[in-house]
């Protein structure tokens, strides 16, 4: 038979010996074989799905469901410790942050108790050694809890308002300290704590021989013992002996100004210290060319000697 040649099926009956024949082409053939093909993959599929459905509606056993809870159980301990290593590695960080602040907050009240000792601010008016004073009315609802993010937030906020008044308070300190330093080398005052004027400056009669002689400073007399203190501060350049003026201190305040202070009883410093304004640097006496106990004081600017009592008057600052 050739492809293209219909093929005939005969159909025989039971009773009376008739017949019929069905002719069927290619396509037809064709379509009726696509046709089973699709009916046996239908009820492959629909078998197949019934037994999953089968195998899903099955009920678990007890071991089954033990070792699924076991198994979730180990998923979360591990999310978990997860959690906790996160928030540890968080409270380690805010703690060493907080360390920080503490630290900071240290030195901050170290500063304003310098500007207290300093007299800058008053200590009645600020007490470094107490935590600052804050209150107010209580909310009648509870309050909520700060979430990490928001201390967070708040630590950062804290941490710049510090840098912020550390920079404040350094730019003040330098100030008064300059400030502190140019009141130390300011000359002013007398060098005595008790006295008087017993000879002033320029020229007048020798007390030892009577002429008329040019005299380069001041005499302040007072008791055999007294203090003899530094105008200004500075740093001692001569303690010792000198012809004329018994026992002397030289101080350099720098600026081309230096005092002097003679006829010393006794002498307090060294040469190379550095003195304070108002610090004792002798003991009142009458060594070297002297009548009685007094102090003679000279101020010398630029090689060239001033009248002391210029800056014996001069207020203070």
């Amino acid at each position: 038979m050739k492809p293209d040649d219909d093929m005939n099926i005969i159909f025989v009956g039971k009773h009376h010996g008739k017949s019929r024949v069905l002719s069927i082409n290619s396509t037809l053939a064709v379509a009726l074989l696509f046709l089973v093909l699709c009916l046996l993959v239908a009820a492959g599929w629909a078998g197949y799905q019934t037994a999953i459905e089968q195998v899903e509606a099955r009920e678990p056993t007890n071991a089954e469901l033990v070792a699924e809870w076991q198994l979730k159980l180990a998923e979360q301990k591990a999310e978990l410790a997860n959690i906790e290593e996160n928030v540890q590695q968080q409270v380690d960080a805010l703690t060493l942050r907080l360390g920080e602040i503490q630290g900071r907050l240290l030195r901050l009240d170290a500063l304003g108790q310098r500007f207290v000792e300093s007299g800058l601010v008053a200590s009645d008016e600020f007490n470094f050694d107490q935590p600052a004073a804050v209150g107010g009315p209580e909310d009648a609802l509870s309050g909520d809890s700060f979430s990490a993010p928001e201390l967070t937030r708040m630590i950062e906020e804290m941490e710049w308002r510090i840098e912020d008044r550390e920079q404040q308070l350094r730019l003040l300190d330098q100030l008064a300290s300059s400030k502190r330093l140019e009141d130390e080398l300011y000359l002013e005052g007398r060098p005595i704590t008790w006295g008087w004027l017993s000879s002033k400056y320029g020229y007048r009669s020798d007390p030892f021989t009577g002429k008329r002689t040019w005299h380069a400073g001041v005499d302040l007399a007072g008791k055999d013992g007294s203090d003899i203190i530094s105008v200004a501060g500075g740093v001692v350049t001569y303690a010792g002996e000198r012809y004329g003026y018994g026992n002397l201190v030289e101080v350099d305040h720098g600026d081309g100004l230096i005092t002097r202070y003679a006829h010393c009883k006794t002498i307090k410093v060294e040469v190379g210290d550095v003195v304070q304004k108002g610090q004792v640097v002798a003991l009142m006496g009458s060594t070297g060319r002297s009548t009685g106990p007094h102090v003679h004081f000279e101020v010398i600017r630029n090689g060239k000697s001033e009248n002391p009592e210029t800056y014996i008057k001069r207020a203070s600052r």
